[in-house]
């Protein structure tokens, strides 16, 4: 996908910047490759820099209630001083790291209504500032999450609502400032001991911590397991039901997820909502069941891509 943007620093006549991303969909601790393709306006341009910045939509709880925000969780400078002659062209390669904690956007193709991810070019010409505009990116989960998804899937969880929030989770090895929350409606067979489950994956090069948080009658119940990737080999269908019963046999209540660096604390429970992306449509189908939608490309792009890289974007951050 290509983003065309005068670059506003300059004006009328200045430099046009394409940000083509060779990879639009990743893994999380992967690769982003592309190119940064300028093109000169009708007068040269001094260009002292080139950034590019992992940018996600994240929910904030404030005193003030609870709104959308942007967090940058990645930034990567990828072309230092340079002049731009009046009308040249020059393209500028880039290979971009993803972190393993980046959180899943799609499923085997399928886009999760609301999760928006994207890759955003900044440019400095002469002093001034352009962030220019933001490349959608998907987000494949990892081999040993989707075994996770699909254990939910087989044992009959349903999707209710994915979202990222601010804040850290106590005694896991989290680095970025937000966590992704994947909420299911109970199976019906453990549907008389908890109401719902959220689901948070901290990956690592070594592994996958996995953290369960149950929705129970009289208190959330935190319960926390690891995975090695090796652990993609196997169905995990019995994993994951193990890791519920074991939940269930604890009667032991757990704090919420606790404050982070901002003070805040997790809102959960079924109660949730929609969050940032609600619930999927009726009848979504995909690879992890319910998880994902039945939404095409192009409408996520429609949706999202106006909503969130337009909208919140272009005035969340402000360096």
């Amino acid at each position: 996908m290509v983003f065309k943007k005068l670059l506003g620093a300059l004006g009328v006549g200045g430099p046009a910047v394409d940000t083509v991303l060779s990879t639009p969909t990743v893994v999380p601790g992967g690769t982003v490759h592309g190119q940064v393709e300028l093109t000169g306006g009708s007068r040269e341009a001094e260009i002292t820099g080139i950034t590019l910045s992992l940018v996600a939509r994240v929910e904030i709880e404030s005193e003030e209630g609870e709104h959308d925000g942007l967090s940058v969780f990645a930034r990567h400078p990828i072309g230092g001083p340079l002049k731009l002659a009046a009308g040249e062209r020059r393209s500028i390669p880039f290979a971009l790291p993803v972190p393993y904690e980046t959180p899943v956007t799609s499923v085997a193709g399928q886009q999760v209504r609301g999760m928006a991810v994207g890759v955003r070019t900044e440019v400095e010409i002469a002093g001034a500032r352009d962030k220019g505009d933001a490349d959608p990116l998907g987000v494949e989960p990892l081999p040993v999450q989707r075994r996770v998804l699909e254990g939910f899937d087989a044992l009959g969880f349903r999707f209710h609502s994915a979202d990222l929030e601010a804040g850290h989770i106590r005694d896991t090895g989290q680095s970025l400032p937000f966590y992704q929350e994947i909420e299911y409606l109970a199976a019906p067979q453990y549907a008389h001991r908890f109401g719902a489950v959220e689901l948070t994956f901290i990956a690592s090069a070594a592994g996958v911590e996995v953290v369960l948080e149950l929705d129970r009658h009289g208190g959330d119940q935190i319960e926390r397991h690891a995975l090695d990737h090796a652990a993609a080999d196997q169905d995990l269908t019995g994993a994951v039901d193990g890791w519920l019963r074991q939940a269930l046999a604890n009667r032991t209540s757990s704090s919420d997820h606790g404050s982070g660096h901002d003070g805040h604390h997790g809102h959960h429970g079924s109660g949730h909502g929609g969050g940032i992306g609600g619930a999927l449509a009726a009848g979504a189908a995909g690879a992890a069941g319910g998880f994902v939608g039945g939404m095409a490309v192009e409408e996520l792009v429609d949706e999202v891509v106006e909503e969130v890289f337009e909208d919140v974007f272009e005035d969340a951050f402000e360096d």
